[in-house]
């Protein structure tokens, strides 16, 4: 393959150069509050009478079926959390990026290399992987970050008075992560656990494609930014999309619960994860979310907290309209009932609401990371932040989820290269399509891309994707139309 070298990345920076067009916003402007209600301190409206006609349609002729899931299910977690509260972090698995990920020298394709690891992961719903960019390096990425925010003073941030999360996306230190090879690396093994059931599903693991996203910079000390539980992906759109509700099947009509594979991504190609067009909703499939540190931080500091049991976990969400709001023990549906779920906002969960995941308990901090580390966890793995920062140093990350390729995230590529270049929001966060970082001063260009694989998952520069690597008929098709989509 014809591999570009980096100065012919930089001298193509002048084509992909932002501009700064102004463009009508198609997002109303704010921060991440704008996506859970419990940020803003809301509570949850009532859903419309509309939804419990989804609860029946869901439910006919699988109610008893239902109910004896249900009850195997709380049995499981009962057992399942014990072992949780007794290992902590330690219940969470962790590897090196250089001892734990094989690379195929003439694909370039990386899968995990032990066994035992892929099926902790499986089962935990997420990984500490170690050392995936040099710890210098990282390092580097805040700092630049930290002069970035300060050029910029008019960076829109949350909280307003003690920013955390910054509404930034175009940063140097964001492009080059992004594009960093061994991130690139570490994409594919992550998405190398997943499959299809249908053999003709168009989706490619082995072709990262680029997410813009936030950073945060967390202070020691703060306590608003504190994001409780929840799951990213949509809320109700998991039982009121149909091809999004395919997915759970097995959970409520299948074989059962125990049948459920997470890992299988046939039904999510063409899901539907926004349907209310949410301030901050994501419309892009991520098969594993994730950030990379650019700090030491551990438990109590500002991290990151994950609920460690997957397959359970996504079965008790699915389930658990169906069953009585105050105890979640008898079967009541259908009802317009879907616990802590709002329409264009993420799916949060609290122990209120779903009393028997035991979140109080069960929540688990990551272990300790350092600069360079990237944490990944499922897309369906419920997460939430230490609800304070007791450390003594900033807890700091770069927010850059596992991507994989397939039509409808070709298609927001292409929306999201035209916001790189206009400066303004991705097209799934606030104010997208508005000013954005349009005037900032030292915004990225293509001159910040780190490789040329890096520059193409952006949708940006000539270097193509190869068909002649592709794995199946369905993959090669896709990346012959890929090519078409983005680079014709």
């Amino acid at each position: 393959m014809n591999r570009p070298t980096l100065s012919s990345l930089k001298n193509f920076s002048k084509a992909i150069a932002p501009h700064q067009a102004e463009a009508a916003s198609t997002k109303a402007a704010g921060d991440i509050s704008a996506v859970f209600p419990s940020l803003l301190g809301i509570e949850v409206p009532p859903l419309p009478g509309r939804f419990a006609d989804l609860q029946h349609r869901l439910i006919l002729g699988n109610e008893n079926r239902i109910v004896n899931a249900w009850a195997r299910l709380l049995a499981s977690l009962k057992t399942e959390i014990a072992e949780i509260k007794a290992r902590g972090s330690d219940v969470n698995p962790s590897v090196d990026f250089e001892k734990g990920i094989a690379v195929d020298a003439a694909t370039g394709h990386a899968t995990f290399n032990d066994p035992q690891l892929v099926a902790e992961v499986r089962k935990r719903g997420a990984v500490v992987i170690r050392n995936v960019v040099p710890k210098d390096l990282a390092r580097s990425y805040k700092f630049d970050a930290e002069k970035y925010i300060k050029a910029n003073p008019s960076v829109v941030a949350f909280p307003k008075d003690s920013p955390s999360v910054y509404e930034l996306y175009w940063s140097p230190s964001q492009v080059r992560a992004r594009s960093h090879p061994n991130l690139l690396l570490a994409q594919k093994a992550l998405m190398s656990l997943w499959h299809s059931s249908d053999s003709s599903a168009q989706l490619s693991t082995q072709h990262p494609l680029m997410y813009a996203d936030r950073l945060r910079i967390r202070l020691p000390g703060d306590a608003q930014f504190a994001l409780g539980p929840h799951i990213d992906g949509g809320s109700i759109e998991r039982w009121e999309d149909p091809e999004y509700a395919k997915v759970y099947d097995q959970i409520i009509r299948g074989d059962g619960w125990e049948t459920y594979d997470a890992f299988d991504y046939a039904h999510r190609v063409d899901a539907v994860t926004d349907m209310y067009g949410g301030g901050g909703a994501c419309s892009m499939l991520r098969m594993f979310q994730g950030w990379l540190a650019m700090s030491n931080t551990g438990p109590g500091e500002g991290t990151l907290r994950v609920y460690p049991l997957l397959k359970q976990a996504t079965a008790y969400t699915i389930l658990r309209p169906f069953f009585d709001a105050q105890s979640g023990s008898t079967f009541t549906a259908p009802s317009t009932s879907f616990p802590n779920t709002a329409l264009g906002a993420g799916q949060e969960l609290a122990q209120a609401t779903h009393p028997h995941l035991e979140l109080e308990h069960a929540m688990i901090p990551v272990p300790k990371v350092q600069p360079g580390d990237y944490v990944a966890w499922h897309c369906d793995t419920i997460h939430a932040v230490d609800p304070r920062h007791d450390g003594k140093s900033d807890s700091s990350v770069l927010y850059i989820p596992s991507v994989p390729m397939s039509m409808p995230n070709l298609q927001y590529l292409v929306r999201q290269r035209t916001a790189f270049t206009q400066l303004s929001p991705p097209p799934d966060f606030p104010d997208a399509g508005g000013k954005g970082e349009s005037g900032f001063d030292g915004h990225g260009t293509g001159a910040d891309f780190s490789s040329a694989e890096g520059m193409r998952a952006a949708g940006c520069g000539t270097l193509k994707w190869d068909p002649a690597f592709a794995q199946s008929d369905a993959e090669l098709a896709l990346l012959e139309k890929a090519n078409k989509i983005v680079f014709e």
